[in-house]
């Protein structure tokens, strides 16, 4: 604890957010389980809750599966409220000034940043984050891997993720609405709400949506835009409030006016026959807060009477439970694990809501005192006669120099004691307890690995014997290891497949209750395609093999070009249409699911190459064009290009012909016919090795050298022929005037 509040105490060093956060980069684990580039380890969805406790300055984790608090860590000096998120290694206590770092495995602080605005954020613990959006700042913070601080620009509704660790965004100002995907550093906007109208993000079957609160309708949000808009069939008030996911195929719409909620079937957003919106009439006359939704469940709190009341998807109210009474209003927090956590403002008390059926567990965050399990000691009467303040003489209540002492002297207080041995024979000695089966292992985790998964625990409580054995139970298997032991890997696990591991210590009096860490599903990221770049990349396209999926199915590729976009295909080749004066590297990975249509997915290793030749653009003029003979042309052209090029020379509206060309190269086109006063028009296109071409030369005038035979000849004597015919006539035809014709 001393360790921990020394670390704690050092305050927010006053740098901004930006700077001190990619600094942290070395303190926080990397985690992979949505889009790991580099790594085969796997990235899981975090188990369990962790909240602040003022009263004694210390964050509690508590798992939700079995209502233990399994872990603590020391953090002086947090503020009432303060907000925990968790990330894959990292733990980050969240207050108005300052954001704490710790590490979830050592449990101790490792640094403070300032956070870029003093509001209360929305936390989204989510596949590469978490993530703090400051919905009036305009500021979405990432704290996973790496570290960033990213602007929207303007004011923010609130925030939602898919499982990918996409973030969408929808700015209040503009109705733009933004995507920032996992690892990015700008937002996206590819679409904006129409004029004049107000909407509310949220994830429909794991999809991001937008519920347009002016018009009252629900359409998907694709990369491009908005899907078909289906009509929710309630007339919301802009003070409507929306569930961040749906439950049960419903969406949870909350009116705070009305104290109601409907529950608007999704249904038609696939294409699905859709029923009437589910109406829930909330008890009393308080103001609630959420909805916030699980798997099937959805739960609201009324503030007034500090009262959890939770429904499934068809509107039955399944639980009420109160909290204790205390300033300010619970706060609803959806958890990763399918739970949905209820704190109080103090940190005192957390309601764990379960996504599937609504019960509630109340779990009263309770810290022992560590000296009440030891017994008090009594002090040593001769060593308490030498001390007078072990005897109670205090410098407080030690009696004034001028009254007499009436206090037994010492060899007086000795006989006394000797003349009173009864009490020595009053004391009871305890019985000594047999020893029980030991208690649960603490702060059980698994983290899922290629056809495996590594499982590690805390000791169990021994309850008065030394815990023998550690057995780890899963459906179809099970394993055992030594009492000793706090970690192991479990092989021979189906990649794709949900695993939950539970661990059961033993000891001489019998097994003990068993606890479990979180679902995990091991798999293994695809393996690095390779790449074959075309000696021609302009016209040929880049190629790859299709890698080792390691039991994974192949959604598509991602493709990443230099100065480009990233693109996706589901084949595996792709025509680079780009013209780049320098190298460029392209990137592939082969992106792959495990499970069936909608299940999340991962991103392989990445397989590269490089295009070290620069595209070319070659140039030709044409220095000469004569008759080489009867309707054949010789074009001679001056080409530049880095290798041998091909020239095509194309007479407009005759003949064309190519020859390889580099330098003076003279091209032969037979079949030429010379047009009006003896002209020709060509043109030359020039295609360089790579299969870039070059812009084309045109050229148009008389040839050298006369033309000789073909098309000329035949052009020109006709009109000659036709000329002299029209000349005899008219002159056999003529009478001349004043001449008479002499008649033989």
């Amino acid at each position: 604890m001393g360790e921990d509040r020394r670390a704690g105490a050092r305050g927010p060093r006053r740098l901004t957010v930006t700077a001190v956060l990619v600094a942290c980069l070395g303190l926080i684990g990397v985690a992979v389980f949505q889009q790991a580039p580099a790594s085969q380890a796997v990235e899981f969805i975090p188990v369990g809750h962790w909240i602040y406790r003022v009263a004694d300055e210390s964050a509690y984790h508590v798992d939700g599966s079995t209502g233990q608090v399994d872990a603590r860590v020391g953090v002086p000096g947090g503020e009432r409220g303060s907000q925990v998120a968790q990330g894959n290694g990292a733990g980050y206590v969240v207050e108005r000034k300052r954001i704490t770092i710790f590490d979830e495995s050592t449990l101790r602080v490792e640094d403070a940043v300032e956070p870029p605005s003093t509001e209360r954020p929305v936390v989204l613990e989510v596949a590469g984050g978490p993530y703090l959006v400051y919905r009036n700042a305009g500021q979405i913070v990432r704290l996973g891997d790496p570290m960033a601080t990213v602007s929207a620009g303007g004011p923010l509704t609130d925030p939602v993720a898919l499982a990918d660790g996409t973030v969408w965004l929808h700015r209040i100002d503009t109705g733009a609405v933004c995507a920032l995907p996992r690892g990015a550093t700008r937002l996206s906007c590819p679409m904006r709400m129409p004029e004049q109208h107000q909407g509310l993000l949220t994830v429909v079957g794991g999809r991001a949506a937008m519920v347009d609160t002016t018009a009252d309708t629900l359409s998907l949000v694709h990369d491009d835009g908005f899907g078909t808009a289906r009509p929710v069939g309630v007339d919301l008030p802009s003070t409507a409030r929306v569930a961040a996911a749906s439950a049960g195929g419903r969406l949870a719409v909350l009116d705070p006016d009305a104290r109601s909620m409907h529950l608007v079937d999704t249904a038609g957003l696939d294409g699905r026959p859709e029923s009437a919106p589910v109406e829930v009439e909330l008890p009393g006359e308080g103001e609630y807060v959420g909805p916030v939704a699980a798997s099937n469940v959805v739960a609201v709190v009324d503030t007034a009477k500090n009262e959890l009341h939770t429904y499934d998807s068809s509107g039955e109210r399944r639980e009420t439970m109160r909290l204790p009474s205390e300033d300010g209003a619970p706060r609803l927090v959806p958890g990763e694990d399918d739970r949905i956590y209820v704190d109080s403002p103090d940190g005192s008390h957390v309601l764990v809501v379960d996504g599937r059926d609504g019960s509630v567990l109340d779990v009263p965050i309770v810290v022992s005192d560590p000296d009440a399990d030891e017994p008090a000691s009594t002090p040593d009467p001769d060593s308490t006669a030498e001390n007078p303040d072990l005897a109670g003489e205090t410098p407080q209540n030690r009696p004034d120099e001028d009254e007499p002492d009436e206090r037994p002297r010492r060899e007086d207080r000795g006989e006394q004691r000797r003349a009173d041995p009864p009490a020595r024979e009053r004391q009871v000695v305890p019985p000594v307890a047999s020893a029980t089966p030991p208690g649960a292992p603490g702060a059980v985790r698994a983290v899922a690995g290629h056809q495996s998964a590594t499982v590690s625990w805390r000791p169990a409580p021994d309850n008065g014997a030394p815990v023998t054995a550690y057995h780890l139970l899963w459906p179809g298997g099970s394993a055992r290891v030594d009492g000793s032991a706090g970690q192991t890997t479990v092989n021979g696990l189906t990649n794709g497949t949900a695993y939950a591991i539970a661990v059961v210590a033993e000891n001489s009096a019998g097994r003990g209750p068993a606890a479990s860490a979180a679902s995990v599903i091991p798999l293994k990221v695809a393996a690095a395609p390779t790449l074959t770049v075309p000696a021609r990349f302009s016209i040929d396209p880049l190629t790859w093999n299709q890698p080792e999926l390691y039991g994974g199915t192949l959604v598509h590729y991602l493709v990443s070009v230099t100065g480009q976009a990233d693109q996706t295909t589901t084949a595996p080749s792709l025509r680079l249409d780009f013209f780049n004066s320098e190298p460029i590297t392209v990137t592939v990975r082969a992106v792959t699911r495990f499970g069936p249509d909608g299940a999340a997915t991962v991103t392989g290793e990445p397989g590269s190459a490089q295009i070290t030749s620069p595209i070319e653009f070659p140039s030709a003029t044409v220095t000469q064009v004569a008759w080489s003979g009867p309707g054949q042309l010789a074009v001679t052209v001056d080409v530049t290009a880095q290798a041998t090029a091909t020239c095509e020379v194309t007479v407009t509206g005759g003949p064309s012909a190519s020859a390889p060309c580099q330098g003076p190269t003279t091209i032969t086109v037979d079949g030429v016919e010379a047009g009006a006063m003896d002209t020709v028009q060509l043109g030359v296109n020039v295609t360089s090795a790579s299969g870039s071409i070059g812009g084309p030369a045109y050229w148009q005038g008389v040839p050298d050298g006369a033309p000789s035979g073909g098309g000329f000849v035949l052009w020109l004597g006709p009109a000659a022929l036709a000329a002299s015919q029209w000349w005899t006539n008219r002159r056999r035809h003529r009478r001349p005037h004043g001449r008479k014709e002499l008649v033989q």
